[in-house]
């Protein structure tokens, strides 16, 4: 029966529901803040939200944070030059928030801190603050990328992945 609710859970939202869950005008304001995060490091921040998972994921009762590690790949997030990539996802059918770093960055994170962020956005989710959230999420990626790969005076940001939140 669990595996029943969590097919129709899954199969009623669309993509729709989660543009709507930000609007276009949150959409391009997320992306104008990564834009400007990337600007001073070398990092790479990817947002993704999806409404539901795949049938083949339900299929196999698959975790959020296996849909995420594969999309870390999709979206090529793993493809930077000092491996440095950071993708945030949000999977709306099951209320899940995962971050994937890439091995550059997450071996300068202490641990835990990643969790922490996640119970941050969660607050914010679950006060109907979703733009609030993710915004957050960003600015604390942007800490992180900033500490470790922040950008000489001078140099560009070669950005080696586009900025658009990702909508599934």
């Amino acid at each position: 029966m669990r595996r029943l609710g969590r097919l129709w859970r899954h199969r009623w939202l669309d993509a729709g529901d989660a543009l709507r869950l930000l609007g276009a005008d949150g959409v391009e304001r997320l992306q104008a803040r990564i834009r400007a995060s990337e600007a001073q490091h070398s990092g790479e921040i990817r947002v993704c939200v999806e409404a539901g998972l795949p049938l083949s994921y339900l299929w196999r009762d698959a975790s959020p944070r296996e849909r995420a590690v594969a999309l870390f790949g999709k979206l090529r997030v793993w493809d930077t030059e000092a491996n440095n990539g950071v993708l945030i996802y949000l999977l709306l059918a099951d209320h899940a928030i995962e971050i994937v770093a890439d091995r550059g960055v997450d071996r300068r994170v202490p641990p835990g801190h990643w969790q922490r962020v996640v119970e941050a956005m969660g607050e914010a989710f679950r006060a109907g603050r979703f733009e609030d959230g993710l915004a957050q999420a960003i600015d604390a990626v942007h800490e992180v990328l900033l500490a470790h790969y922040a950008l000489p005076a001078g140099e560009r940001n070669v950005n080696e992945l586009p900025d658009t939140v990702v909508i599934l």
